[in-house]
């Protein structure tokens, strides 16, 4: 199927924004839905953009009206409730719907790496990845019963220049400044998948359209997996200093800082590392070009234009300093 029409569902998000781009590039007619509010990432010229709020259904059927799409790509569903929304508004109306779900949502931890697509769905840890598998099951189903063209996507750690990686975001990179420890889950030697935003959108949008990627499943993911004592070396250089890691429990963390805990002990505490052969089949072109030493880089020569940028949260920053003192006492 000839690709002309996309619509995007959330348009200016971290992974979003570089499959818009991608999508313009490759010759897609590309019609974004949002409400309009994010000026982070502004949509590129020759978008179409409609306004409407995706969790009020009116307003979306108010500005679709009767339109088709060949492709409908959904960044904005996290819940069963979300998709049966989308099952009632997009039935009938595109030729291939595309789910945004998260590879959170693979066993974790893992049995076997590398993870492939065909490794069981389950996380007991994360309430976000658990939703994020309820609604696969809801799409699979549609797909079985009644033939609705859906493909599901797999993003693993994906990011772009404004997005810092670690638990602590710009408060780990100011403690690297200032030489105060900096507090990493684990030993920091599991091993973390992080992916280019570009890169992804490379792949994500070679599967648009492409009739061998209806009622399956891809993960898209840089074959690219650091240490997390790594990543958070490639920071420090971006930022020209040595950083002082401190290695304390995932368990431990998350006991001081609750907030943390699901992202940690359902995701960042495993390693991860997968097998992309699977989109590679479907989409030769798509490689892994972006190496997070290069994208630390991009981080922090953002972050470091604009003072605005620089938030130091500082009851997760006293926090850390607590960890990093009863880690140094204790360890």
């Amino acid at each position: 199927m000839a690709v002309t029409r996309t619509l995007f569902i959330g348009g200016t998000g971290v992974i979003s924004s570089a499959c818009v781009t991608q999508a313009l590039e490759k010759g897609h007619e590309v019609t974004v839905i949002n409400r309009g509010t994010s000026s982070l990432r502004p949509l590129p010229a020759g978008v179409e953009v409609l306004h409407a709020d995706i969790r009020d259904p009116q307003s979306v059927h108010a500005v679709l009206g009767e339109r088709s799409f060949d492709v409908a790509a959904e960044f904005l569903a996290f819940t069963p409730e979300h998709i049966r929304t989308d099952l009632e508004l997009f039935e009938g109306r595109v030729g291939q719907y595309v789910f945004i779900s998260s590879a959170s949502a693979y066993q974790t931890p893992p049995q076997r790496m590398p993870v492939t697509e065909s490794t069981p769905l389950r996380n007991p840890f994360w309430q976000y990845s658990r939703d994020k598998i309820a609604c696969e099951d809801l799409l699979v189903e549609a797909y079985r019963e009644r033939g609705f063209p859906i493909t599901i996507v797999r993003p693993s750690h994906t990011y772009d220049q404004t997005m810092i990686p670690t638990s602590g975001g710009w408060t780990d990179l100011d403690r690297m400044r200032r030489g105060a420890p900096v507090v990493v889950h684990g030993d920091g030697t599991s091993l973390w998948t992080i992916t280019h935003n570009t890169d992804f959108a490379v792949a994500f949008v070679g599967l648009l359209g492409l009739p061998a990627a209806i009622g399956d499943s891809f993960h898209i993911t840089s074959d690219e997996a650091p240490t997390w004592n790594q990543i958070y070396s490639y920071l420090a250089e971006g930022l020209g200093v040595e950083a002082d890691l401190v290695h304390v429990a995932s368990e431990s963390i998350a006991a001081v800082v609750p907030s943390l805990g699901p992202g940690l002990i359902g995701d960042k505490a495993n390693s991860m590392v997968f097998d992309n052969s699977k989109v590679k089949a479907l989409v030769p072109e798509f490689q892994a070009r972006i190496p997070f030493a290069h994208g630390a880089g991009e981080i922090v020569e953002w972050y470091l234009a604009d003072a605005s940028r620089q938030h130091v949260d500082r009851d997760l920053d006293a926090a850390f300093d607590r960890l990093a003192d009863h880690a140094r006492a204790f360890g």
